[in-house]
């Protein structure tokens, strides 16, 4: 599927430079969680984020602090900045006047229409997107105690397909408020802790509306189990060809949110990869090194060469070569030693504790010689086949 391919259901909205749905890639963010108003950490964080491949960076402003260090950090930063507002209105127009890119709005938080209308008016006049959405935590009403008896009623009846009926109900009820007040600059979301509920929340809304959807699974927890809940709901929507951007969301750095939407979209192929993939075969009882730790060393050193070459470590030479078919790099390891291969020419044998080096030289070399255009990169196969020679105690390069 291209990434043109991918979009066609939705139209474009413009965040700063970033353009979302219309046939555009999926765009990644995440959101800071310093406090808003420490400008320093702020800037930094976003900084970091945008280093590690976020399009877009959200911001709490739950105070006229947070709102007053906007166009300090907007300055700074380096990549469009979403305000998130929840409980006032007078904060998403005090972020409008700094100048951000995006208002994240619950409307179901700030329920006075006139107060949403002015603030649908100041993003109009500026040309800002809102993003909308509903929750699983906050669809029911709070404050009308007959709604919401009435509600509660309907979910204990059937609450899965309930909520995502109610979830719809209210999310039309709402850009309907948007549309009378002609604005149609809009981004959508449905999300829940709940990856199916995620998963059938997002399709109905593809299948009703034609505005992007933020995908999104809320309070996934740590990266450990999150990361899981989280690919299973959003893995599966982007492969359908649902959602224009995307926010992994853990309890924890919020770099490793990017990290890890960076990788399920370069697994999508709806990314482009600008770093080396890393290969590496399931541990079992014929290894006889160390390759969990060769793995993640080999990890660290591939983090500072920027080519998206396919580099692949294996523990073994009865499978490795089959497996790691495709590599511009790869080491087949045996018991002290290993064969480094490069684009599937054995290049070389080494003693183990020169395996971590070897190997990383012979990415740094691909990777210049790919940069001056005496080498490139294929998606084609490389029939990497088994070693002729395996693991010669001479060191030599195979004849």
């Amino acid at each position: 599927m291209s990434e043109q391919d991918h979009h066609h259901r939705t139209r474009r909205v413009q965040v700063g430079s970033v353009p979302l749905g219309g046939g555009a890639p999926v765009a990644i963010q995440s959101m800071t969680n310093t406090h808003t108003h420490d400008v320093e950490a702020t800037a930094a964080q976003i900084d970091r984020l945008a280093r590690a491949g976020a399009d877009l960076v959200r911001v709490a402003v739950p105070g006229p602090k947070d709102t007053a260090a906007l166009p300090e950090i907007l300055q700074a930063s380096p990549v469009p900045v979403i305000a998130d507002v929840h409980f006032h209105h007078q904060r998403a127009l005090e972020a409008v006047a700094a100048g951000v890119h995006k208002i994240r709005l619950n409307p179901g938080n700030i329920s006075d229409r006139p107060q949403v209308e002015r603030v649908i008016a100041a993003c109009r006049e500026r040309s800002i997107p809102i993003r909308v959405g509903v929750n699983e935590g906050g669809i029911v009403e709070r404050r009308d105690q007959t709604k919401r008896a009435a509600e509660k009623s309907r979910l204990a009846e059937t609450y899965h397909s309930g909520l995502i009926e109610l979830m719809v109900e209210k999310l039309t009820r709402t850009i309907r408020v948007f549309e009378e007040n002609d604005f149609t600059d809009l981004v959508l979301s449905a999300k829940s802790a709940d990856a199916r509920i995620v998963i059938e929340a997002y399709r109905a809304l593809a299948r009703r509306f034609d505005y992007p959807l933020h995908l999104g699974v809320t309070h996934a927890g740590p990266p450990e189990t999150g990361r899981i809940r989280s690919i299973a709901a959003l893995g599966t929507l982007l492969a359908e060809g649902i959602g224009d951007t995307v926010r992994i969301s853990y309890a924890a750095d919020p770099v490793v949110e990017v990290e890890d939407a960076k990788e399920l979209l370069n697994s999508l192929k709806l990314r482009a990869r600008t770093e080396p993939e890393l290969i590496a075969c399931p541990t079992c009882g014929r290894i006889e090194v160390d390759l969990i730790k060769l793995v993640q060393d080999v990890r660290r050193k591939l983090a500072t060469i920027k080519t998206p070459m396919k580099v692949a470590v294996m523990g073994c030479v009865v499978n490795g070569p089959g497996e790691a078919e495709g590599a511009d790099v790869a080491v087949f390891a045996g018991k002290g030693k290993g064969i480094i291969c490069v684009q599937g020419r054995q290049i070389r044998t080494v003693s183990e504790d020169r395996m971590l080096d070897a190997l990383y030289d012979e990415c740094l070399k691909l990777a210049e010689q790919v940069a001056s255009g005496q080498a490139q990169l294929s998606d084609a196969p490389l029939r990497v086949g088994p070693p002729a020679h395996p693991l010669a105690d001479d060191g030599a390069t195979p004849a």
